[in-house]
């Protein structure tokens, strides 16, 4: 074996991922909100960089800065930005406290109140025993129990509750308008009532089910999560990415410009900084400079194959944009990225979280894909079709008599398309949807 030190070369072919490409992979599997976000940061790492978004005016103070030629104005600019700045919503806690009369609680009672608080799930719901919490304020657990019940006569109803049950007969209890026999069936047969075991019900109060119908159809119109308003999470809004119109019989696919921010280039600041001589400061720009040319080609990029993407799900699935819904076809991302001559990876990129404005609604693009369903004829149908079907069916079907699904099934065999009966359960079940003995009405 040699061991001596020495110097060789060797050919060999090896893929860099360079930066340039790197943020352009990261860029195009943002969704609209996280590449705001990117971007934000982005205008506060780099001098260079600006925002301009048709929606949202963002205030650069660094632009300030460099602008001595201009008259200040700073009551109007100071109202006009704090006019856009949200409004932070009251927490459950502050909620709660606004609504006590903290000066009738001794120092021990505050102490519990504050640890009852604490333990309030973003529901509203008591995470901890009043045995913990008594133990932890060193307390008896009848004081606990007391100050339980002042938390749980506030606002929101049902705040307080240490389970379900409890939840709803806390609301119950402040409504005049409940059925006679609400209260009853909460309190002692909740669980047969949620299993709808409604005959045995009606047994045992000598009730009918229609009167056990109306206390279904009441606590339908209360809030399990009586404190959700007030839960910490701000809105998250959806903003197609693509839009898409049909006139005329010709479909048209456009990018939605004002879902993203435009990037400015800081040219005035820019041009202060060069009358430096300094190499540091030279060499900060270029860096900097370079970093706003590639972020313009990867934002660029980005839009390119999120429209391409666009435009082949338009000639895979014109059906769907001419007719509606129910002419889904099945389709796979390795289809797409065939026809745009792409890694099928890069598909999965750019659908993700990205959504699309139809004449039919707005769809997330990754709902464009799924799988086939055999049928009669020559080719297959999509399972997002089947689940149209099977939703538009249950909508229309008669309460009273609710579609089963062996019966969907089977009208599903009508329509040529072969699907089992544990098919359409799994797919009622994806819906969302309950077994027919659960959506059976008594109104008689």
């Amino acid at each position: 074996m040699n061991l001596k030190a020495g110097l060789w070369q060797q050919q060999s072919l090896k893929l860099n991922m360079t930066q340039e490409l790197s943020q352009a992979i990261a860029l195009l599997q943002y969704s609209t909100q996280e590449l705001f976000s990117f971007l934000e940061q982005k205008v506060m790492e780099n001098p260079l960089i600006g925002l301009e978004s048709p929606n949202v005016q963002l205030m650069d103070p660094r632009s300030d800065r460099i602008r001595t030629n201009r008259i200040a104005q700073p009551n109007k600019t100071k109202q006009e930005w704090l006019e856009r700045v949200a409004q932070k919503p009251d927490t459950l806690q502050e909620h709660l406290f606004s609504q006590l009369i903290m000066k009738t609680l001794t120092f021990e009672e505050k102490q519990i109140f504050d640890l009852l608080l604490y333990n309030l799930d973003a529901n509203g719901y008591l995470t901890a025993s009043t045995d913990e919490i008594a133990r932890e304020a060193a307390a008896p657990v009848e004081e606990v129990e007391k100050l339980l019940t002042q938390i749980q006569s506030l606002d929101p109803a049902g705040v307080g509750a240490r389970n379900l049950q409890e939840c709803l007969l806390l609301q119950v209890m402040r409504r005049e308008d409940a059925p006679q026999w609400t209260e009853k069936i909460l309190l002692h047969h909740f669980q047969e009532f949620a299993d709808r075991k409604w005959k045995d019900i009606a047994s045992k109060l000598s009730c009918s089910l229609k009167e056990i119908q109306a206390v279904s159809d009441f606590i339908q119109t209360l809030t399990p999560r009586p404190a959700a308003e007030y839960g910490t999470q701000s809105s998250i809004y959806i903003i197609p990415e693509l839009i898409v119109e049909v006139k005329e019989g010709q479909i048209q696919l456009r990018h939605h410009d004002s879902s993203i921010p435009q990037l400015i280039f800081q040219k005035e600041y820019y041009d202060e900084m060069e009358k430096y001589k300094d190499k540091g400061v030279k060499s900060f720009l270029k860096d900097k400079f370079q970093e706003y040319q590639f972020l313009m080609r990867s934002l660029y990029q980005r839009q390119e194959t999120i429209l391409k993407v666009g435009t082949a799900l338009i000639e895979l699935q014109t059906e769907f944009f001419l007719k509606g819904p129910r002419h889904l076809k099945p389709l796979t991302m390795k289809q797409v990225a065939e026809e745009i001559e792409v890694h099928e990876s890069t598909v999965s990129r750019a659908v993700r979280e990205k959504y699309i404005q139809t004449p039919y609604g707005t769809f997330e693009l990754k709902s464009f894909f799924s799988s086939g369903i055999a049928t009669n004829e020559d080719g297959d149908a999509s399972s997002s079709t089947v689940k149209n079907l099977i939703q538009e069916w249950i909508d229309g079907e008669e309460k009273k008599s609710p579609i089963s699904d062996q019966a969907i099934a089977d009208r599903l065999k009508e329509e040529g398309l072969k699907v089992s009966r544990r098919t359409v359960a799994k797919y009622r079940d994806q819906l969302q949807i309950p077994a027919s003995s659960k959506r059976k009405r008594f109104d008689e």
